[in-house]
């Protein structure tokens, strides 16, 4: 991934020197430090909503939430896996709510309780691997911070474009799996 940033970075800044010499180290700092003002900006959001998480695995609302979903992710995932379950409720919870990034340690367990020690990903975890990457969103609370960072003045606008969008997505994506999966039992 470095050497993806690296040939990224350089012919920008090479781009740079020739256009405006002058403007390469300011242009850098400027632009460090409104990552760094976007990172704390994000870093609210996440705290609250990672800290609501960890309330709700506390509490044992994930369980309750891992019982209401269970019959859209026995269908989907195809999982028996109670454990298993229970990380694939919490991480599509976190999704739903536009929180990528704290979706991925509830994914990751959820990953490794799908494990069944081979070396070819199963089913369940290809079917995670994919809702997780387009990932349902009824709340974009991550572009929404960034929009309201950025200064927007109707930062919500999008919630029902996404709302769309990630169903259209979500719901192709699912049965791309589902057929893929038939054409590779059927070659077998």
């Amino acid at each position: 991934m470095s050497k993806v940033w690296f040939f990224m970075v350089l012919p920008s800044i090479i781009f740079l020197l020739f256009k405006n010499p002058e403007a390469v180290v300011s242009e850098m700092l400027s632009s460090g430090e409104q990552a760094v003002k976007l990172c704390i900006n994000l870093l609210g959001i996440y705290a609250i909503w990672l800290g609501i998480i960890e309330i709700v695995d506390k509490s044992g609302l994930s369980s309750k939430l891992e019982k209401l979903l269970s019959p859209i992710i026995k269908f989907v995932f195809k999982s028996d896996n109670k454990e298993a379950n229970k990380y694939i409720a919490i991480n599509m919870a976190s999704n739903i709510l536009g929180l990528g990034n704290a979706a991925t340690p509830s994914g990751i367990n959820a990953m490794q309780k799908l494990d069944d020690g081979s070396t070819k990903a199963s089913f369940s975890a290809i079917m995670l691997l994919v809702i997780n990457s387009v990932s349902i969103q009824f709340l974009p609370t991550t572009i929404i911070g960034l929009r309201e960072s950025a200064g927007s003045t109707s930062s919500t606008d999008i919630i029902l474009p996404t709302i769309i969008s990630s169903l259209l997505t979500c719901t192709f994506a699912v049965f791309l799996v589902f057929l893929f999966s038939k054409f590779k039992r059927k070659g077998k």
